[in-house]
């Protein structure tokens, strides 16, 4: 995953397809929500952290193009890059692969909002770092 500074693996349950073992459509978007709570791990300290530091982060818009299809049992990588950070939004985009076959590409919208109030807040100084860290 060379334009994507993160990715991490998931492997096809079989609850995930339909009864020809095809990927349901509607496991995409928890797919990039994995790669997303990893990506934040890794640089930021987790969802949980961002959350004690009294930010929430919600998702505003979601979108996803799928191109080939994933089957039970497949290893699946995820690669996640976080870009367009302005004001109290940012974006992370995605591409989902088996081998390098790319199966889907998508993006995620997101706000930050104070933890306690829910209005809409700048997004904060440790995570502009934390993810320019990531991108490099």
């Amino acid at each position: 995953m060379e334009a994507f500074p993160f990715s991490t693996g998931v492997t096809v349950r079989f609850a995930e397809t339909d009864a020809q073992g095809v990927a349901h459509n509607s496991n995409y978007p928890i797919w990039f929500e994995v790669a997303r709570v990893a990506y934040l791990r890794e640089y930021a300290g987790g969802y949980n952290a961002v959350r004690e530091k009294g930010v929430e982060i919600l998702v505003t818009e979601t979108y996803a193009r799928y191109l080939s299809p994933a089957f039970f049992d497949d290893g699946i990588e995820i690669g996640a890059r976080c870009r367009a950070v302005r004001g109290a939004r940012f974006r992370f985009e995605y591409e989902v692969r088996r081998g390098d076959e790319l199966l889907a590409e998508g993006w995620t919208a997101h706000a930050c909002v104070d933890a306690e109030t829910l209005r809409p807040t700048r997004v904060p100084g440790w995570l502009t770092e934390a993810i320019g860290r990531a991108e490099g």
